[in-house]
């Protein structure tokens, strides 16, 4: 559980530090840039296109480990929409909260103790 944390709490320091960097460098032009290179069909455009794939799986996973309710889809919505960051995050402390129980953190408390 300590490998899985330090990797979680590295791409926090990683992504962040990089989006940051390009933040400054190019603003906030997210949503033209992403599906601009979608709509041209290039290997950039396939990429992007995967990797909303995997946000989508990431948010649905977090809205169904809290049994899709109105926390649940908040949650899965700042999954969907803040990527790795968010992700990494949410799980370093559901690893606390869950004392390193893989079972809790994978699917919930409740549906772990069943």
């Amino acid at each position: 559980m300590i490998a899985l944390r330090a990797f979680l709490a590295l791409v926090i320091l990683a992504v962040g530090t990089y989006t940051g960097i390009v933040i400054a460098n190019h603003g906030l032009n997210l949503f033209p840039v992403f599906f601009g290179d979608m709509a041209e069909l290039t290997w950039r455009g396939q990429f992007n296109l995967d990797f909303m794939c995997m946000l989508a799986f990431s948010g649905l996973w977090v809205a169904f480990r809290h049994r899709f309710s109105r926390v649940g889809l908040v949650l899965g919505s700042c999954a969907f929409f803040l990527g790795a960051p968010f992700l990494s995050a949410y799980l370093l402390v559901q690893s606390v909260l869950t004392k390193g129980d893989v079972a809790a953190l994978l699917l919930g408390e409740q549906r772990a103790t069943r």
